[in-house]
């Protein structure tokens, strides 16, 4: 793709979040209750002798990521990922489609390998909406952690891939460095790996 071709679609994408940022202006003024910003260290839930209450409580402090905006306005609810930390609808409006947008609309046609800050763009080399099964937003974290270890929702990813995924994956950490004016997802995504990691390790223990 030529330098004006690249130029040509980053003017239209900045144009296409104006609008769409000028037609959100109204819940912009509405208060939205600020993410929560740090984890736990895992020597905290040194004390909890009790396997089972143990591994209940790592998951509650898993949830402080799982249940981030930064998670889940790409584990949306239907078919049209959301925004902000107040989770609005996307703007332009746009589709999963196939994880990756509709037909000439695809995520990448505005989000590319690294975030576009002047346009408050986010990119990502892997941009994609997760797939229906792990739609997430307006589920208990009871409900999210049973999707999460069901092999047949999850992608066929047993335990120790979750918990490579979860402390690893490349799309899982841009939550940690968001950019622009993005509030990051809590702690950071080792703190975060090694808390899932102890949780699997303590029975995997899902909230009732």
């Amino acid at each position: 793709m030529s330098a004006r071709t690249i130029g040509f679609y980053l003017a239209a994408c900045t144009a296409l979040i104006a609008i769409g940022a000028r037609a959100a202006a109204p819940e912009a003024s509405a208060k939205t209750p600020s993410p929560t910003t740090t984890l736990k260290p895992l020597t905290a839930f040194d004390a909890i002798k009790d396997r089972k209450t143990r591994s209940l409580a790592l998951f509650a402090e898993v949830g402080k990521v799982i249940q981030h905006p930064r998670c889940l306005n790409c584990h949306p609810a239907g078919e049209r990922p959301t925004q902000t930390d107040a989770m609005r609808p996307h703007m332009p409006l746009v589709v999963r489609a196939d994880g990756m947008g509709a037909p000439g609309l695809h995520c990448t046609t505005c989000h590319h390998a690294k975030n576009f800050d002047p346009a408050n763009v986010p990119g990502n080399p892997k941009w994609m909406l997760a797939p229906p099964e792990m739609a997430w937003q307006g589920k208990t974290l009871s409900q999210i952690c049973a999707q999460i270890k069901d092999k047949a929702r999850n992608g066929g990813r047993d335990m120790a891939a979750l918990e490579e995924h979860m402390a690893s994956d490349e799309l899982v950490g841009w939550g940690w460095h968001p950019g622009g004016n993005r509030t990051p997802a809590p702690g950071t995504q080792a703190q975060f790996g090694a808390l899932f990691k102890a949780w699997a390790q303590s029975g995997a223990y899902c909230p009732a």
